[in-house]
C-alpha cells in the first residue's frame, strides 16, 4: 500500500477509509496498535500472514507482542459509506481526536493522528533514507 491521505474523525469515532485503501484492505480487516504511538490496517491476507509469523516465533519473544497486536485488534468492515468506527481504547493510543492521515506502508497501512505524522515525516532526512537502505 502506497500514498497519504488526509481524514477527518467524527464525534462518534468514524473514520472514512479513502477508496484506494479500501479495495486494498479489502471488505474486511484489521486494525490493532502500531508502532510509533500510530495505527496499523492489515488485510486479511496480511493479517493471516502476520499471525502465522508471530507463532514461529519463540514464545518469549511472541508473548508481548501477540498481546499487543491481538489483545487490542478490532475486526472492520467499512459502512456503505466507507467509513469504520475505532474504538476509544485504540484513538487515545494513537491520539486520534480530528485530523486523521492514512498513509500506506507497504503490505499495511496506518493511522496517525495528522500532527503527530507530519511531525515525524519532517524529521525524517535523506541521510536517514540512506542510511535504513544501506541497511
Amino acid at each position: 500500500m502506497t500514498g497519504s491521505w488526509k481524514c477527518t474523525l467524527d464525534a462518534k469515532g468514524r473514520l472514512a477509509v479513502p477508496a484506494k485503501l479500501r479495495t486494498e484492505l479489502g471488505e474486511r480487516f484489521y486494525v490493532t496498535k502500531g508502532a510509533d504511538n500510530c495505527l496499523s490496517a492489515y488485510s486479511e491476507t496480511e493479517w493471516a500472514r502476520m499471525a502465522d509469523k508471530v507463532s514461529q516465533m519463540p514464545s518469549a519473544r511472541a508473548r508481548v507482542l501477540k498481546r499487543m497486536l491481538f489483545a487490542n485488534a478490532v475486526t472492520c468492515e467499512p459502512d456503505g459509506q466507507g467509513r469504520i468506527i475505532i474504538p476509544k481504547e485504540l484513538r487515545e493510543y494513537a491520539s486520534l481526536e480530528h485530523d486523521i492521515s492514512f498513509i500506506g506502508v507497504g503490505e499495511w497501512a496506518e493511522i496517525w493522528n495528522s500532527k503527530t505524522w507530519e511531525e515525524f515525516n519532517n524529521s525524517m532526512t535523506a541521510e536517514d533514507l540512506a542510511a535504513a537502505l544501506d541497511g
